[in-house]
């Protein structure tokens, strides 16, 4: 990986863009409120809860509290089940090691954040915000949805990018780049201390107690389906490049989400064939951000190679818990003094 500390000028454009991009949907929805001459925050939470479940159909919110609660699990399963049926993990150094870190970075983060959830929502929040139980309740489901997506996913991104261009946060974010290889797997595979400090398990929780659960849930759903498909090796998005007649709705699909043709190029593990882009193509469910802030680029072409060049198998609970422990492997990023950032070749 090659760093360089970006344009202080640009930075901070880009920074004041963003605080642009989180008030719009709040300007827009009380924009709509004075348009059709409503307040609702001026309403009771009785009638405000009352409003909420005539104006949301028992299906959706059935649909993604399940979905959030079991579904994407199988789905990340049976995806990953076709997956290795199909042979896209053949050839790819899918060795034991890395089988285990998968298997690892799947399932650990699951065990360790319900007992985290719960402690938060029911034992500390009502402590930290004692008045904030259902503040925004009022708030009406898709309003609640549009800005929570904007707010959730720009800072994801942000997030992300940092981890590319500040050399101290590389080594945590390595883990997620280090295999060979594209698949299900990849969505979930993180150190855990990237994944505790970013986890939409704390979102949801604060959301749903202020009022804003369903929409919080909707959102983390679709991001979910979003982030799962364009890490998964099976290239869904080809006929849209491949049909003359849907190269209009992939234009818009590819400029608006992640998909593997975009997201695998942020995998790669070169940019000298003019597909990987490693540098940039930070977006998680939304990809405008990177057509925003110039960061990304879309060649509807998937790279031959994945991972880092300075990859060297290093141990997987090395990789899943650094810097606890650390690696053995001598000169890797992750063992004892090595190096902040390895060179690329």
């Amino acid at each position: 990986m090659n760093y360089k500390i970006e344009n202080p000028r640009k930075l901070t454009r880009d920074l004041l863009v963003s605080l642009g991009l989180y008030l719009l949907p709040v300007v827009l929805m009380f924009g709509y409120f004075y348009i059709v001459n409503e307040k609702p925050w001026q309403n009771t939470i009785a009638e405000n809860l009352h409003i909420a479940r005539e104006n949301i159909p028992s299906w959706l919110q059935s649909s993604f509290t399940h979905l959030r609660k079991w579904g994407l699990i199988v789905l990340a399963i049976a995806v990953g089940f076709i997956e290795v049926i199909a042979g896209l993990y053949e050839n790819r150094r899918w060795t034991r090691n890395e089988k285990i870190l998968d298997l690892v970075c799947f399932v650990a983060p699951k065990l360790l954040f319900v007992p985290v959830l719960t402690f938060f929502s029911l034992r500390l929040l009502p402590v930290l915000l004692p008045s904030a139980k259902d503040a925004f309740i009022w708030v009406p489901f898709w309003w609640g949805a549009l800005i929570i997506a904007v707010a959730d996913d720009l800072t994801q991104y942000w997030y992300h990018r940092l981890h590319h261009q500040v050399p101290f946060l590389w080594r945590f974010h390595r883990t997620h780049h280090s295999a060979p290889y594209m698949g299900m797997s990849m969505a979930s595979r993180q150190n855990i201390i990237y994944t505790i400090f970013f986890s939409q398990i704390y979102l949801i929780a604060i959301l749903t107690y202020l009022g804003l659960g369903l929409p919080a849930l909707f959102v983390g759903g679709i991001k979910s389906l979003i982030t799962l498909s364009a890490h998964s090796s099976i290239k869904w998005d080809k006929p849209f490049y491949t049909n003359r007649w849907l190269h209009p709705a992939g234009w818009v699909l590819e400029r608006l989400i992640s998909t593997p043709a975009t997201h695998h190029a942020h995998h790669a593990d070169t940019t000298d064939d003019g597909i990987g882009h490693y540098k940039g193509n930070f977006g998680n469910m939304f990809f405008i951000w990177d057509m925003i802030f110039g960061t990304g680029i879309i060649t509807r072409k998937y790279p031959e190679t994945y991972g880092v060049k300075s990859y060297r198998e290093e141990e997987w609970y090395a990789q899943f818990l650094w810097p606890v422990f650390k690696s053995k492997k001598q000169g890797s990023e992750l063992s004892r003094g090595g190096p902040v950032v390895a060179d690329e070749s």
